[in-house]
C-alpha cells in the first residue's frame, strides 16, 4: 500500500512537474501543451462595459464604444484596465446644424432624429430623418395643399413655413384683423361701402351695395364721364348733366314768330311762309332728338344716326334761301353735337352721306388731355389742341366734332358779308361749309387759334376770304371778324380763327370796280406829294432866313411823311415775303406815328408862343425825343406784345385782328385830342389879346394865321386816317376813293399850307427864281420898317423871333 501511495505521488509529481514546465504568454492558454489565444470577449460586458463592443485580437482584445457613444477620454479603442465607460453622444448639441435649416434635432441614446419645423416637410416625405439621408426641409404650401383653408371670400397667401388669410376687397374679417389663419375660426363678412361712406360715389350719383363691392350709377338726366353705366370711386368718374333741354327748340319758335311778323308784301309773305315751314321742319327734328336724348341708355351713335338721317331728308327737300333758316340749321347741329359726344361710346366716329358728313373724337380720362388733334373729311381739315376743346373746367371727358354740309354753295342771293348787302353773283362759296363744335362752352375768344384747311370746289380762285356765319346779326350773315387767311393757292385755302362757329371760304367774283383808277390816283398823288414834300424839306433846311423852332418841326414833319409815303408807295402791297412785309408794316407804323408826334409838337409850340411871350424856344433834344423816341417806344412795345400783328394777307400794315390796329389809332386819337385842347386854348388866348387891342397886332395876326394852318393840317391828317381804318378793313368803294385821294395828296396840302400860303416863303421863292443875291431876313415880329437898327436887331434874333 505504501508503495502504491508513493507511486501515485511520484506520478502526480511528474505530471505536475511536466505541466509546470509549459508556459504561454498573456492572452494565451495551454491546450494540449499548445498555447492557444484566449477569447477575452467571451464576456464582453465584463470586459468593455455597456454600450461597448469588444473585439478579440491575437493574445489580447480592445473595446470600442457603440455608434453614438464615446468614453470620457474620447479614445476610440480602450480596454477594461483603462476604466472607461461609453456614454451617449448628444449630436444635437455637438453640431447644431446637423439637421440643416428649418428642422429640429432630437437626441436619443446612441443617435438622434431630425424633424422639420411646422409648415415644412422633409424632402423624403418622412417625419424623421438624419443628416446621413441628405434630406432637406422644404416649405409646405398650405394654400395649394388645401384650397379652402381660409374659407370663403378670403385669399390665402403662403409664406415660408406658414400662411395667412386676408379677406377679399369689400369684405372684413370677423375678428377685425387684416390677417388670420384657419385655426382662429375667422370668417369674412361683406362691407357695406354705401353706408360707411355716403359720398363715395360723388355728387349726382347713387350707390348700390353688392357682396364684396358696390357700384355707382348716375342720377337720371346725368351721364358718367367714362361713358359707362356703372363705376366706382377709384375710376374718378364724374356725373355730368345731360342738357337735353337745349333740343327743345324754343329759339326756333321765336324766330318763326318774328318771320310771321315781317313785311306784309306778297313776296315777303311767300318767303316768310317758306321760311316758317322750314323752321317748323327743323323744330320737328329737334323734338325727335330731344325725345331720343331723354331715353335711358341711349348712345351717342344712335343720336348721331337720327341727326344725319333727319338732315339728309331736310337738305334734300328744302331750298335754303333765308338767313334765318341757315342760322336755325347751324343751331340744330351746334346744340346736338355736344350731347352726342357726351353719350358717345366709341372714341371716334366718321360718317359721310350725300348732304352731310361728320368726324368726331372723344377723350375720356381722369386727367385732361393735352396736345394737338386733327379732324378731317374729304374736303376740310381742322387742326386744334385738346386744351381748346377742354376749356377752363374739365369734366372727365372732352369731345371735338367737325360737321360738313354739301349743297349750300348756291345760297348767296340774299346774303350779307360783314354787314353789307351784296349784289347777286358778287360772291361765291368755293368750299364746303363746316360747323366745328367742342365740349368747351366758351369759344368766342380762344387763346390758341384754330386752323382750318379748305379744299376749293373750283380751280380758278381769286380774292378769297375766310368767313364764319354770324347768326347774331340780321338773322345771319357771313363775317370775317376773328378769322384771317393764312395761305391760299389754286387748290386750297388755310384759315385761322379765334372762335368756333360755322366756317367757309368766299371768293369775290370780280375785282373792285375802278381798281385801275384807284391805283392811278395813288401813283400820281403820292408822286406829286413826294415832290412837294422834297421841296418843303429843302426849303426848311436850306433857307436860313425862315429857320426857327417852328420850321424845325415843319422840317421833320415833312421828312417823316416823305419816308412814310415812299414806303407806302413801294411796299404796301409786297405781301409775298412775310418777313419783309412785317418790316414794311413796322416802318409805316413808326413814321406815320412820327408824323402825328411832330404835329403834336407844333400844337405845343403854338401854345407856348401865345402863352409864353419870351423864351419860347424848345430844345432840339427834347424835340427829337418826342418826335422820334415816342413812336419808337410804341413800335417796340407793340412788336414785343404781338410780333405777328405786322402784315396782313393783302397789305403790309397792322393786322386788324385782336384790336392790334389800336396800337396806331390809340396814340393818334390821344394826339388829336391833345392838339385839339392846345388849339382851343391858343384860339381863346388870341381872342383875348385881340379884344384887349394889343398893340402888337402884326405878330398876333401871324400867330393866328399859323394856328389856322396847323388846325387845317390836323383836320387833313386826322380825317385821312379815319377813312384809312375803313380802307384797310375792305369796306366800300367810296371809302377807298376818299382814303386814296386824301392820303396821296397829303404832301401837296402841306406844301400849300406851309410854303405857298406863307408870305416869307413865297418871297424867298421869288428871290430865288429872280436870282436876287440880296436876301432880307425876316423876323417873326418885324413890321417891314426900314430902320437899319431894327433890321439888325431882327437879324440877330433867334428861336421864336422868326417865323
Amino acid at each position: 500500500m505504501k508503495h502504491l501511495y508513493l507511486l501515485f505521488l511520484g506520478l502526480l509529481f511528474a505530471v505536475l512537474n511536466n505541466a509546470a514546465g509549459k508556459e504561454c504568454p498573456p492572452g494565451f492558454g495551454v491546450d494540449h501543451e499548445d498555447c492557444v489565444d484566449e477569447n477575452e470577449c467571451d464576456d464582453a460586458l465584463l470586459r468593455c462595459g455597456e454600450n461597448a463592443i469588444c473585439t478579440n485580437t491575437n493574445g489580447s482584445y480592445y473595446c470600442q464604444c457603440a455608434t453614438g457613444y464615446q468614453i470620457n477620454s474620447r479614445k476610440v479603442n480602450f480596454t477594461a484596465d483603462e476604466s472607461g465607460t461609453c456614454k451617449d453622444i448628444n449630436e444635437c448639441r455637438e453640431n447644431k446644424t446637423i439637421c440643416g435649416s428649418n428642422a429640429d434635432c432630437s437626441n436619443i441614446p446612441g443617435s438622434y432624429s431630425c424633424t422639420c419645423h411646422s409648415g415644412f416637410v422633409a424632402s423624403n416625405r418622412k417625419e424623421q430623418f438624419n443628416a446621413s439621408q441628405s434630406v432637406t426641409c422644404k416649405d409646405n404650401d398650405e394654400c395649394r395643399e388645401n384650397k379652402t383653408i381660409c374659407g370663403s371670400n378670403a385669399d390665402c397667401s403662403n409664406i415660408a413655413g406658414s400662411y395667412y388669410c386676408t379677406c377679399h376687397s369689400g369684405f372684413v374679417a370677423s375678428n377685425g384683423q387684416e390677417q388670420f389663419n384657419a385655426s382662429q375660426s375667422v370668417t369674412c363678412k361683406d362691407i357695406n361701402e354705401c353706408s360707411m361712406n355716403k359720398t363715395i360715389c360723388g355728387s349726382n350719383a347713387n350707390c348700390n351695395n353688392i357682396p364684396g363691392s358696390y357700384s355707382c350709377t348716375c342720377h337720371s338726366g346725368f351721364v358718367a364721364s367714362n361713358g359707362q353705366k356703372q363705376f366706382n370711386a377709384s375710376q374718378e368718374v364724374k356725373c355730368n348733366e345731360l342738357k337735353c333741354d337745349r333740343l327743345r327748340g324754343e329759339n326756333l319758335a321765336e324766330e318763326k314768330e318774328q318771320g310771321e311778323r315781317g313785311d306784309s308784301g306778297p313776296e315777303a309773305n311767300r318767303d316768310d311762309y317758306a321760311g316758317s315751314q322750314t323752321l317748323v321742319a327743323l323744330k320737328d327734328i329737334l323734338k325727335e332728338l330731344h325725345s331720343t336724348c331723354v331715353q335711358k341708355g341711349v348712345t351717342g351713335e344712335e343720336m348721331l344716326q337720327i341727326l344725319l338721317e333727319a338732315l339728309e331728308n331736310f337738305l334734300s327737300g328744302k331750298s335754303l334761301t333765308d338767313p334765318r333758316t341757315i342760322s336755325a340749321l347751324f343751331e340744330v347741329v351746334e346744340n346736338t353735337l355736344p350731347l352726342i359726344g357726351q353719350l358717345q361710346v366709341n372714341s371716334s366716329i366718321s360718317h359721310s352721306f350725300l348732304h352731310t358728313g361728320v368726324n368726331m373724337l372723344v377723350q375720356r380720362s381722369p386727367i385732361a388731355p393735352r396736345g394737338p388733334f386733327i379732324l378731317s373729311t374729304n374736303d376740310v381739315q381742322f387742326s386744334s389742341h385738346w386744351e381748346t376743346a377742354v376749356g377752363e373746367s374739365y369734366q372727365g371727358f372732352a369731345s371735338a366734332s367737325l360737321f360738313k354740309y354739301s349743297g349750300l354753295e348756291s345760297f348767296f342771293e340774299k346774303s350779307s358779308v360783314n354787314g353789307i348787302k351784296t349784289s347777286a353773283n358778287q360772291f361765291k362759296l368755293i368750299s364746303k361749309v363746316v360747323t366745328i363744335v367742342v365740349t368747351n362752352p366758351n369759344t368766342t375768344h380762344l387763346k390758341k387759334w384754330i386752323t382750318i384747311n379748305f379744299s376749293h370746289l373750283q380751280k380758278e380762285v381769286k380774292n378769297v376770304s375766310c368767313v364764319f356765319w354770324d347768326s347774331a346779326k340780321e338773322g345771319g350773315m357771313w363775317s370775317t371778324q376773328g378769322c384771317r387767311t393764312d395761305d391760299s393757292n389754286t387748290n386750297s385755302t388755310t384759315c385761322s380763327c379765334s372762335h368756333l362757329s360755322s366756317f367757309a371760304v368766299l371768293m369775290s367774283l370780280y375785282e373792285q370796280p375802278d381798281v385801275f383808277e384807284l391805283r392811278l390816283i395813288t401813283w400820281l398823288g403820292l408822286s406829286l406829294s413826294l415832290i412837294c414834300l422834297l421841296i418843303c424839306i429843302l426849303t426848311f433846311w436850306l433857307v436860313r432866313s425862315i429857320q426857327s423852332t417852328r420850321t424845325t418841326i415843319h422840317l421833320h414833319l415833312c421828312i417823316s411823311l416823305f419816308i412814310a409815303d415812299f414806303i407806302f408807295l413801294a411796299g404796301i402791297s409786297q405781301t409775298e415775303n412775310k418777313v419783309g412785309c412785317a418790316v414794311v408794316a413796322g416802318l409805316l407804323h413808326f413814321f406815320f406815328l412820327a408824323v402825328f408826334c411832330w404835329m403834336c409838337l407844333e400844337g405845343v409850340q403854338l401854345f407856348r408862343m401865345v402863352v409864353l411871350v419870351f423864351n419860347t424856344t424848345l430844345s432840339r433834344g427834347y424835340l427829337m425825343a418826342a418826335g422820334y423816341g415816342v413812336p419808337a417806344l410804341i413800335v417796340i412795345i407793340s412788336a414785343s406784345v404781338n410780333s405777328k400783328g405786322y402784315g396782313t394777307p393783302r397789305y403790309c400794315w397792322l393786322n386788324l385782328e385782336d384790336n392790334f390796329i389800336w396800337s396806331f389809332f390809340g396814340p393818334v386819337c390821344v394826339i388829336i385830342i391833345v392838339n385839339a385842347v392846345f388849339f382851343f386854348i391858343t384860339v381863346s388866348k388870341l381872342a383875348e389879346k385881340f379884344n384887349s387891342l394889343n398893340p402888337d397886332l402884326s405878330r398876333l395876326r401871324k400867330i393866328r394865321a399859323f394856328t389856322i394852318t396847323a388846325i387845317a393840317q390836323l383836320c387833313v391828317l386826322g380825317t385821312m386816317w379815319i377813312f384809312g381804318c375803313f380802307q384797310f378793313d375792305e369796306r366800300t368803294l367810296v371809302m377807298s376813293y376818299l382814303f386814296t385821294i386824301l392820303n396821296s395828296l397829303q404832301g401837296v396840302l402841306l406844301f400849300i399850307m406851309h410854303c405857298l400860303l406863307s408870305k416869307q416863303v413865297r418871297d424867298e421863292y421869288i428871290r430865288f427864281l429872280t436870282c436876287l443875291t440880296r436876301r432880307q431876313k425876316y423876323s417873326e415880329f418885324s413890321t417891314n420898317q426900314s430902320s437899319k437898327s431894327q433890321g439888325s436887331k431882327s437879324t440877330h434874333n433867334t428861336g421864336e423871333s422868326r417865323i
